[in-house]
């Protein structure tokens, strides 16, 4: 289950509202540092300004590849970890607008995390240690640490204990007659 908080809206829908619900001038800031982060060919800058411009919290190592759309409106509200790779044109977002509400969530994606192309990641999720996303998916809800995921909607392929005995087999006794 996603953990958003709700804005209900009364006149027209809510996109009508949004800069009652952040600053005109926010946007346009956050609009130009992602634009040139997202072509930016060095990751250690790209993390610089990610954490200095748009007060993300980037752990060291962590790699978002070309073309990641973070949420322009929230930036502030999401956190990856550690060495974690973010693959090419992921969205990943801390806003929904809808017709009749609004609602904001964190995004928390964890250390050692892979995170295939094209993925999109909706407000309020948690992406646990170890995980791995893949390419092209709907992270609709939490990733339990060491799983893997994948599809539209996700579903979980191989859980952290099938992930493990899948990387570390137990060996078997060859026999030698």
């Amino acid at each position: 289950m996603r953990k958003t908080q709700r804005y209900p809206v009364n006149e027209g829908n809510s996109l009508w509202h949004i800069y009652k619900t952040v600053p005109f001038f926010k946007v346009v800031k956050n609009f130009i540092v992602i634009q040139l982060a997202r072509y930016m060919p060095f990751l250690q800058v790209k993390n610089w300004m990610y954490r200095t411009f748009l007060r993300m919290k980037v752990g060291d190592e962590t790699a978002f590849a070309l073309m990641v759309m973070l949420d322009v409106m929230f930036p502030e509200k999401i956190s990856v970890g550690r060495n974690t790779v973010i693959g090419y044109n992921t969205t990943i977002l801390a806003h929904e607008y809808l017709i009749k509400e609004y609602r904001l969530g964190n995004i928390a994606i964890g250390d050692e995390v892979m995170i295939g192309a094209n993925s999109t990641i909706l407000p309020g999720v948690q992406i646990g240690n170890g995980a791995i996303v893949s390419a092209g998916t709907l992270v609709h809800k939490d990733v339990p640490a060491g799983s893997f995921v994948g599809g539209n909607p996700m579903k979980v392929i191989y859980t952290k204990q099938e992930m493990d005995e899948r990387n570390h087999p137990i060996e078997t006794e060859v026999d030698n007659h």
